[in-house]
């Protein structure tokens, strides 16, 4: 079957799915932690939004534990650059443990969704290195996007397909100790929508499922905030966090229009208690690509990019 998205919307089967995701929400909402949602979710600093001060994994590392995060979110790249320069990760693994961060996800960019069984296989070979790096840094999951499958020329994917394919990568986490995580990408032909996502997390089947969802590319794929209401807290690991301007059109943005949260159009307000609802305790990555960020002092940029968070997430 290839779900279209006017099927998607008709489906009585998708919609079932869609509940299944969410039938957990009154008992995770009803047994969400004591401690307010700004307090319980650990913050966590993603390597893109300071990509462009050029920092070795070691400053990126400092910089974190200096700005006052306790979770950062490296790019594979940088791991294999930093393993290319002879370095060792056994001993950055010491440096991030010792600091006190966690490496709450990873940004990896396999090509485990794609129609082409060869292409595939080699995307999940790529994958299982990639996991077995995220594994010797100390972490458990790495972002699972629809690379290969995200242009414009790019064929529409039955989702039913999808959903095996991320079925098969999750068995490669157990086997690694590294989760995959299906991640949304707003302008993507394939995975641009929540409830693609959501439809691929619950009919894999598979009891590690979980989504990579981000705040720009929920609303530059055209999909409802309030959509994150149907899905338990439990199943978002980690969820990056951003904000976009209200101008220009939706069409029309890109990554390097993202801001800090609370500086753009986002309904805040409604995502905080979205959050508070679903009973999320999970990470708060601050992913940015704003070229006016990268001009500044990386510290500055992360201390503000923290302060912000805690912000909107305090109300």
């Amino acid at each position: 079957m290839n779900l279209t998205r006017r099927n998607w919307l008709t489906s009585t089967g998708a919609l079932a799915g869609a509940a299944a995701v969410g039938a957990t929400e009154l008992t995770a909402a009803e047994s969400a932690p004591a401690k307010p949602l700004a307090e319980r979710v650990t913050y966590c600093l993603n390597a893109s939004t300071v990509m462009g001060q050029k920092l070795s994994l070691e400053q990126f590392v400092d910089l974190a534990t200096e700005a006052g995060y306790r979770g950062i979110e490296p790019w594979i790249r940088d791991i294999e650059a930093h393993v290319a320069a002879g370095k060792s990760l056994s001993d950055l693994a010491k440096r991030i443990a010792d600091k006190g961060l966690q490496v709450e996800s990873a940004i990896g960019f396999a090509q485990w969704i794609v129609d082409d069984e060869e292409q595939r296989q080699h995307g999940i070979e790529q994958l299982k290195r990639d996991m077995d790096l995220v594994k010797q840094l100390g972490g458990t999951h790495i972002a699972a996007p629809p690379v290969g499958a995200n242009r414009g020329d790019a064929p529409q994917l039955d989702l039913f397909a999808v959903a095996e394919r991320y079925a098969a990568i999750l068995d490669v986490g157990r086997e690694t100790g590294v989760i995959p995580q299906v991640e949304i990408w707003g302008p993507s032909r394939n995975l641009s929508r929540l409830g693609e996502a959501v439809f691929v997390a619950v009919e894999s089947g598979h009891p590690d499922a979980c989504i990579l969802p981000d705040i720009y590319h929920i609303f530059r794929g055209g999909s409802s905030l309030q959509g994150l209401s149907v899905i338990s807290g439990p199943t978002i690991q980690c969820f990056h966090f951003n904000d976009y301007p209200a101008e220009p059109a939706r069409e029309e943005q890109n990554d390097a229009h993202r801001v800090y949260p609370g500086e753009g159009a986002a309904p805040w307000a409604q995502i905080r208690q979205t959050l508070e609802h679903i009973g999320f305790s999970g990470a708060v990555s601050l992913e940015l690509f704003n070229r006016e960020y990268w001009e500044q002092d990386p510290l500055t940029v992360a201390r503000t990019g923290l302060e912000k968070m805690r912000a909107v997430l305090e109300g």
